[in-house]
């Protein structure tokens, strides 16, 4: 089937597989390769992305259901050389360790502070859920997300 659809403000057209879920069409047709694959199952959220401005788990989504949607990756965060101020916190309040869960954290935490720009530490965890980290005790990772609220402020 051909889809066209936006990722990171860049058309990418293709003709697909029916059954071709949507994060291997970012990482293989679109080389965006910030899109991680880890369970396949949307237990773990390491493939989350933004769906016309939503969070969403893109290991179950099929490519040909985002055609003609608009898709923003961990990469589209970044503008001119700089690094989102999310994107940045994470790095500053060490909201990582292996790395593997943070493009989905990230992507869980930028819809989260779209919708409530002054999280509490609570709504912070109950806004990642299903975003799993097995290195961390989360500490860090909320830090991060409470230091970008106050960097967007």
């Amino acid at each position: 089937m051909e889809i066209t659809l936006t990722i990171n403000d860049r058309t990418f057209k293709a003709d697909v597989e029916p059954r071709l879920l949507l994060v291997h069409f970012i990482r293989e047709n679109a080389c965006l390769t910030g899109t991680h694959i880890g369970c396949e199952t949307t237990t773990c959220g390491a493939c989350t992305i933004l769906l016309d401005g939503k969070a969403v788990k893109s290991c179950t989504l099929l490519a040909v259901q985002a055609r003609g949607k608009r898709l923003t990756t961990v990469e589209g965060l970044m503008k001119n050389g700089r690094l989102h101020p999310i994107q940045e916190a994470f790095w500053e309040e060490h909201g990582l360790q292996c790395g593997y869960c943070t493009p989905g954290m990230i992507m869980a935490a930028y819809h989260l502070l779209q919708e409530n720009p002054n999280p509490s530490d609570e709504q912070i965890r109950r806004g990642l859920e299903g975003n799993l980290c097995r290195c961390t005790g989360y500490q860090n990772i909320v830090k991060a997300i409470q230091s970008a609220a106050a960097k967007l402020a």
